[in-house]
């Protein structure tokens, strides 16, 4: 990922606290000689420095992956920022956004266990915590014919890219306008890019 050092996110501890709050990832691999993607919600394991995910076992990515190295995208907030705030014609719009890019090889998990453990986590993860759903409520049964259709993998990290593009070349009186312009948009990637920008100029 191309990052100027401005944008750069040098902390490893905050590219991991945006996987864990914006875990649907792109995944990206080679199928077959060309580009393939999927979209899937990864679960980070951050002592053991690992993703996992699962795949439904139509999607011909995971084939021929094991032991392949990929790269999966976690897409932060982002929004348009129009030069209009900035109260001057000698600038162009951009785009403000955070992403973090993980590398790493995939193996296929084929310990049974392991992948319900996996799905169990990500249950966890995404259920509110006063859900009256849990897998561990699941007919035994049901469910080894369900983890029949999928296939589970890990991804090893090995290495981390992260990226903060919040205005940070501009001027602090040029990101103060840009703050106070997204913070009168209703909408919720405007109000993440503001509060990340303010902390920005606070740090």
């Amino acid at each position: 990922m191309y990052i100027p050092s401005h944008f750069q996110i040098e902390d490893v501890t905050v590219c991991y606290d945006i996987i864990k709050e914006h875990s649907f990832a792109t995944l990206f691999s080679q199928h077959n000689g060309d580009p393939f993607a999927t979209h899937l919600p990864l679960l980070l394991d951050r002592e053991n420095k690992y993703v996992y995910g699962h795949f439904a076992r139509p999607n011909p990515q995971w084939k021929d992956m094991n032991n392949q190295r990929v790269l999966a995208v976690f897409h932060g907030p982002h929004c348009y920022i129009s030069p209009s705030w900035y109260e001057t014609n000698t600038a162009v719009p951009t785009w403000n956004y955070v992403a973090v890019h993980v590398y790493g090889e995939v193996e296929l998990i084929e310990d049974e266990q392991e992948l319900l453990d996996s799905l169990h986590d990500m249950v966890l993860k995404y259920e509110a915590p006063n859900s009256s759903y849990g897998l561990k409520d699941v007919d035994a049964d049901f469910l080894a014919g369900m983890s029949k259709g999928i296939q589970g993998f890990k991804l090893k990290i090995d290495k981390i890219e992260g990226k903060a593009k919040l205005s940070q070349n501009h001027p602090v009186q040029r990101q103060e306008l840009v703050i106070a312009q997204l913070e009168r948009i209703p909408n919720g990637d405007e109000q993440q890019i503001a509060s990340l920008m303010k902390a920005n100029l606070i740090t």
